[in-house]
C-alpha cells in the first residue's frame, strides 16, 4: 500500500507476534477512541485483524523483535505518528501533524539517558547534550530525504548487532540533515511519577508509553 496524496495522515504499528499484534490493538483502540477521525494501519503477520480498529494492515514477512526498522519507511501515509505496542493515547493528537508542516521528523528523548545501555556508543562518540531518543513514539514526512534515513537506520541496525535500535538511531540523527524536532515529554511518558508531578497548568499528558501496556 502506498499513500495517494500529501493530504494524508495516520498512524502506525509494526507489531511482529500474536502478543505485540494484541498490545498494538489495545493501543490503536485508545487511538480511536481519543482520535476518531485519524485512520491506523499496522503492519503484522497475523492473519487476525481487527478491521473495526485498523482502517488498514499489511503482512509482515519474517518478523522479528525490531521488525519496526524494516517496515517504519513503508508507511501508507505522507504523515505519520509511528507508535509502540505498549502506548495509550488520551487526548487529540491531530496537532502534531500540523507540526510536520515544519519538521521532517519528530521523537521525545529517553528517560534513561545516564544509563549505561543509553550512553553506549555504536561507531564513534556522541556529545551527551545530543542524547539518545526513544523509538518508541516517531512523528515523519515520507519525504525522500526520510525514507531514505530509514533505509539506513534498517542497515545500520542489522549490521550494527546491538539489541537496542535506538543507538543507531541517536548517531544517525546526529548525522543528519534532517529537520529534527523534540518533542515535550508529555507525548512519551514513560513513568507515572510524571503524572504526579506535574500540575495542570505545567503540562498536559498526550501519550502514556508505560511498561504496564507491554506484551506479557
Amino acid at each position: 500500500m502506498t499513500f495517494t496524496s500529501k493530504k494524508s495522515r495516520g498512524v502506525l504499528y509494526i507489531a511482529a507476534g500474536k502478543k505485540h499484534a494484541e498490545a498494538a490493538r489495545c493501543s490503536a483502540e485508545s487511538v480511536r477512541q481519543t482520535n476518531p477521525g485519524l485512520d491506523v494501519h499496522i503492519f503484522t503477520d497475523s492473519r487476525n485483524v481487527d478491521e473495526t480498529i485498523f482502517s488498514s494492515h499489511s503482512l509482515i514477512e519474517n518478523g522479528h523483535y525490531r521488525s519496526k526498522v524494516d517496515y517504519i519507511g513503508q508507511s501508507p501515509f505522507y504523515k505519520t505518528l509511528y507508535l509502540d505496542s505498549d502506548t495509550r493515547v488520551l487526548v487529540d493528537i491531530s496537532e502534531i501533524f500540523d507540526m510536520l508542516d515544519h519538521f521532517d521528523i519528530a521523537l521525545a528523548h529517553a528517560h534513561r539517558r545516564n544509563h549505561p545501555n543509553t550512553l553506549r556508543e555504536w561507531t564513534k562518540p556522541i556529545p551527551y547534550s545530543f542524547p539518545q531518543l526513544n523509538g518508541g513514539v516517531i512523528a515523519f514526512r515520507k519525504d525522500p530525504a526520510v525514507i531514505n534515513f530509514f533505509e539506513e537506520w534498517k542497515t545500520a541496525f542489522h549490521s550494527a548487532g546491538l539489541t537496542k535500535d535506538q543507538v543507531t538511531l541517536r548517531q544517525l540523527l546526529y548525522e543528519s540533515n534532517l529537520r529534527l524536532n523534540v518533542l515535550p515529554p508529555e507525548y512519551n511518558i514513560r513513568y507515572r511519577k510524571s503524572l504526579w508531578m506535574w500540575r495542570r497548568k505545567e503540562a498536559m499528558p498526550k501519550i502514556l508509553h508505560m511498561a504496564k501496556y507491554a506484551p506479557k
